[in-house]
Order: C-alpha cells, then sequence, then structure tokens
C-alpha cells in the first residue's frame, strides 16, 4: 500500500519539491537523494521537527558523539540534527525503508512519530524500540480510536513508552500499547538557555512568538492600539516556518508604512529599536524570550494545538496564548499564570499589561530513567 501510495504520489512529490521548504527534504525523503543510510550499531534518535529535535538535546549530550544517529522528517528537524551529529538524515517514507534501515542498538522515537515499518523493521533487525515524551491530544484521541487496529499493531513493536501524563497513558493503553512509565514532559527538563545577551529597547516589548497564518495580522491589530497608549512599546514578530518569512515581511513592511512606524527585519540589522522587527531566522527565540515583557505565542488561535511556553515562561514573561492549546496541555498545566483568550480577545487584552500575571514553572521533569534504559541496552 505505502509503495502504491508513494508511485502515484510521483508527480505531485515533483512539484512541491521545487518550493523553498521541500526542495531537500522531498528528494531525500521520497528519492534517497543525498540520503544514505545511517551506519549501524548506534543510538538512533528521530525526532519530526525543529522543536522536538531541540527537546531531544539533554538525552543526546548524555551519550558520546560516535555513538549517534539522528533523522527527522522536516528540513528544520534536520538543520537542528546537524548541530548534534554530522551523522544525520532525513527518514525515508515508509516504502522505502525496508531499503534504508540498518541494525542499531537502541530505537528513541519522539512523542507521535507512530510509522508502523519504522517500529517493525528496526524490531526485526533487533534494535530496541523506545518511544519517548509520547501523547495523544484529546481532540486526535477518537481518531485514534477509530484505527485501534492498526495502532495495536504499531504498539506491538515498541519496547517502552515513555508518557506524558496519566491520562495519555490510559489513552495508550486503549489503543492496545503496553510497558508504559509516565515521566511527565521531557521539555520541562534543562530548558535552553540564551545564547547572546540581547539589549532591551526602551518602552514595552512584545513579542509575537511562533506564528502562524492569520495571526501575525490579529497581533498587528492589538499592537496599534496599545501602541497608541505607549508610543515606545516595540513589536518583534517571529513567525513559526522560515518559508513564511518573505510573505510576513510584506506583511508587516505594508502595515508599518500604513500606521508610519519603523521596521526592520532582525537579519539586516541584529537591532531591535524598530518599532516592529521581523525574526527572520531560526534559533532567536530564547534570547528574545529573555527581553521580553509580553510573549503573545503562536498556533493557538486557530486550531493548531499550541507551542511549547517552557523557555518563555523560564523567565516570568507575561504569556497570552490562544484557547487552541490541545497538544500543548501538559506544558501549559505545568506553567503558573498563561493568560488563554479567544483570538477576538486579545486586543482588548493586551492593553492592560498589568493587569496580565507572571508566569512560573511549577512543574519538572527527569529523564534519567530513559538514559538507563539506553545504556542498559548497550
Amino acid at each position: 500500500m505505502a509503495l502504491l501510495l508513494h508511485l502515484l504520489a510521483t508527480p505531485f512529490l515533483w512539484f512541491f519539491s521545487r518550493q523553498e521548504k521541500y526542495k531537500n527534504s522531498i528528494p531525500s525523503r521520497f528519492f534517497l537523494r543525498n540520503n544514505p543510510p545511517l551506519k549501524e550499531g548506534g543510538i538512533w534518535f528521530h525526532a519530526c521537527s525543529f522543536g522536538e529535535m531541540k527537546a531531544l538535546a539533554p538525552l543526546i549530550d548524555s551519550f558520546p558523539q560516535e555513538q549517534l544517529r539522528l533523522s527527522s522528517t522536516t528540513q528544520t528537524g534536520y538543520e537542528e540534527s546537524l548541530k548534534y551529529s554530522p551523522s544525520s538524515s532525513y527518514l525515508p517514507f515508509e516504502s522505502l525503508l525496508p531499503f534504508w534501515i540498518r541494525p542499531q542498538k537502541v530505537l528513541v522515537v519522539m512523542e507521535a512519530e507512530l510509522w508502523y515499518l519504522l517500529f517493525a523493521l528496526a524490531r526485526q533487525k533487533g534494535t530496541k524500540t523506545l518511544l519517548i515524551n509520547a501523547r495523544i491530544s484529546e481532540k486526535s484521541y477518537p481518531k485514534y480510536l477509530r484505527f485501534r487496529w492498526f495502532y495495536q499493531r504499531i504498539f506491538a513493536n515498541i519496547d517502552t513508552i515513555y508518557a506524558q501524563t496519566l491520562q495519555d497513558k490510559e489513552r495508550l493503553e486503549a489503543l492496545g500499547a503496553s510497558n508504559i512509565i509516565v515521566l511527565g514532559n521531557i521539555k520541562f527538563y534543562n530548558i535552553p538557555k540564551p545564547t547572546v545577551a540581547l539589549e532591551k529597547s526602551k518602552g514595552l516589548f512584545v513579542c509575537g512568538a511562533s506564528t502562524h497564518e492569520g495571526e501575525e495580522s490579529l497581533i498587528l491589530e492589538a499592537f496599534r492600539v496599545l501602541k497608541k497608549k505607549q508610543p515606545k512599546a516595540r513589536l518583534v514578530i517571529a513567525p513559526r516556518h522560515p518559508e513564511r518569512f518573505a510573505k510576513v515581511d510584506r506583511l508587516l513592511g505594508y502595515y508599518s508604512e500604513l500606521q508610519q512606524w519603523s521596521y526592520r527585519k532582525y537579519s539586516t540589522r541584529r537591532s531591535l529599536k524598530a518599532d516592529i522587527t521581523l525574526i527572520d531566522s531560526l534559533g532567536e527565540l530564547i534570547n528574545l524570550y529573555a527581553i521580553s515583557d509580553i510573549v503573545i505565542l503562536g498556533g493557538a488561535f486557530s486550531p493548531i494545538g499550541g507551542h511549547n511556553a517552557a523557555e518563555a515562561a523560564q523567565f516570568g514573561c507575561k504569556i497570552i496564548s490562544g484557547e487552541h492549546y490541545f497538544n500543548q496541555k501538559d506544558i501549559f498545566g505545568g506553567i503558573e499564570g498563561i493568560t488563554i483568550v479567544k483570538k477576538e480577545e486579545l486586543t482588548e487584552k493586551l492593553q492592560y499589561p498589568k493587569l496580565l500575571s507572571q508566569t512560573k514553572i511549577i512543574k519538572q521533569t527527569n529523564i534519567t530513567p530513559i538514559i538507563t534504559e539506553i545504556k542498559e541496552t548497550l
């Protein structure tokens, strides 16, 4: 079935591979271009995207460089993996995995990357398989249940599952999983620290973080009203996906000209003194959080699922997020003070910064059991 889908999709894959977002990942994942198999006999960590690969860092750093094998399914995830090990690859599509997978000591898969052949072939080749930071959101749970027969086959090839919460464990068990340990969310462990000390400009500093389509306009309108009250206020916007940088650049440039605000792209000036600054490079958010008064966290003003608030909360930032944070319930539940609003309420809520609560992380987690299990396998 996977092979048939692969063949049918080939014309579409060729078309999408011409886009900047997919120019490397599609040829690598679907045609194995410049994507040789990982050297056998190592510890193989797999994560989908940039954020998940970053969350794996404390685990990756616990093992010698020569033992590491990393894979991802997105371009940003792959680029992040190269920071930890040159032995990094894109994970091929399932129909190509039988020709690509080599025996490893352990396979560690992050969160919801539930690929049947990935686990089945790894087990077949004598690899121990772990699923870590596992979660099943309330929204996606009914869809999983409809295909319980399929997920039961996947879980039969996983040796140990480390779940985020007791509720995740119960949902996983209902889907046929076993040997589940509730460990908490590893994104609370060893939260990344700033890499550069940025200079904060005068006035209220607002950060629109990990924004998606439609959220920039929402934030700009709220900021427009705020700036009437606080003329020295500054706004930075960091889109979630790099392929949207150009589009957001046009939007911010147009809006700034309309309002007669100064506007800069961060990559050109490395300055935050303009009324609005576009953060058009990855890896800068942690540095921005350190100087932010208010963080408007994207990905939750429409049904996307939300993003990790822990990195901003460690600095006590006042955080505003939308109501659709269903993929981040454990993270949000471990932080005091996040303000949750409907998108039509954002403008009003931003006008009263003193009424917003400072955030505080109240939950911790421990990755020692995962490290111990991996080491016992070596």
